[in-house]
């Protein structure tokens, strides 16, 4: 799903690392391409048409470009790109979304942080996809409006395995976010964290931090972050503030993962309208995207190492598109950065 924006400019150097490891293993890999967002709504007048959902379930994996743009920014609007995304998430049921974020040592110059804050920095953000805020219900009059922010036990206690798992594939260490001094739903969410970790986890160590505290400490001290689990408003918030870690929001991966296989792969950023078509757009998040799909979705683990490597490498050969370019360095274009990661995959 290219979706909008610099969407289909970034799916296309996704399609092309995924059909060079192809061609390299001997896969095959069947691609379908479907409409979301602002796309949809032109032509079909719903973010999400049906045939596109029913493409994705008929998928072993989605990879998803970006929704949105000022075209249809009206928030009052009654048809919006974002309702898409939200749906195709509900839909697919994939809720947890994993953000992981690696400082690599040639980008530190690119973040606004010191940089020896940025040292050894790397960490994964497991965020809560389907519930909170954003799919409570809503009501607006002309004088009043109001978000509901529902939390079940099931949905905390799943979101927590998925992480305490990660976190025991890493340092042992994970990091509980809520706002439990204010929320009575971020209480449920401390409540249910400490009994399931109890229960399921007990060797893993859980700390629990208040949003605004975590938001601080991520500048302050991102090193000492490992994994950290959060609601969903929470989570899209902070995976922005710490993509400033990484130096853009272009270099980032997500990954959105259910009870089965299928996921859905997508880079953290958002359309960029203001670049759309200039063929400036980092490709890197997107392309790490693939990565995350081929190891969670395809069991591809060492394909998805091999994507990862190159481009890593390609960075530490001194690529780089605009967005991450400092001083005296060659600017790459989206389809050079796309083929020195081809090439250097070769």
């Amino acid at each position: 799903m290219p979706g909008d924006g610099i969407g289909p400019e970034v799916a296309d150097a996704g399609v092309a690392v995924m059909q060079r490891i192809a061609d390299s293993f001997g896969h095959r890999f069947r691609f379908s391409n479907q409409l979301i967002g602002g796309a949809a709504i032109d032509t079909r007048g719903d973010p999400l048409p049906p045939d596109t959902i029913a493409s994705c379930r008929e998928s072993d994996a989605v990879l998803l470009g970006a929704v949105g743009g000022p075209k249809w920014s009206d928030p009052n609007a009654q048809i919006r790109p974002e309702q898409g995304l939200l749906k195709i998430r509900a839909e697919l049921g994939v809720f947890a979304n994993l953000r992981p974020v690696r400082v690599i040592d040639e980008l530190a110059a690119a973040s606004p942080l010191k940089a020896e804050l940025l040292k050894n920095v790397d960490l994964m953000v497991v965020r809560e996809l389907t519930g909170g805020i954003y799919f409570g219900e809503k009501k607006r009059t002309p004088d009043f409006a109001s978000d509901l922010c529902v939390y079940q036990t099931f949905e905390v206690e799943r979101i927590v395995r998925v992480a305490a798992r990660l976190a025991v594939a890493r340092s042992g260490k994970l990091c509980s976010v809520d706002k439990a001094n204010v929320l009575e739903t971020s209480r449920l969410w401390r409540d249910v964290t400490i009994r399931t970790m109890a229960n399921e986890f007990p060797n893993v160590a859980l700390e629990h931090m208040l949003v605004d505290a975590a938001a601080m400490h991520l500048l302050a001290r991102p090193r000492d972050f490992d994994v950290i689990v959060t609601e969903n408003m929470f989570g899209d918030i902070l995976t922005d503030e710490a993509s400033m870690l990484a130096g853009s929001l272009g270099m980032l991966p997500s990954a959105s993962l259910g009870d089965s296989k299928r996921g859905l792969y997508e880079p953290i950023h958002g359309s960029a309208p203001d670049i759309a078509g200039r063929g400036i757009a980092n490709p890197c998040g997107t392309i790490a995207s693939t990565a995350l799909l081929l190891r969670h979705s395809l069991g591809l683990e060492e394909e998805a190492a091999l994507i990862e490597k190159a481009l890593l490498d390609v960075i530490a050969a001194g690529a780089r598109t605009a967005d991450i370019a400092r001083g005296n360095d060659t600017v790459l274009t989206t389809s050079e950065m796309t083929n020195a990661i081809l090439a250097q995959l070769e």
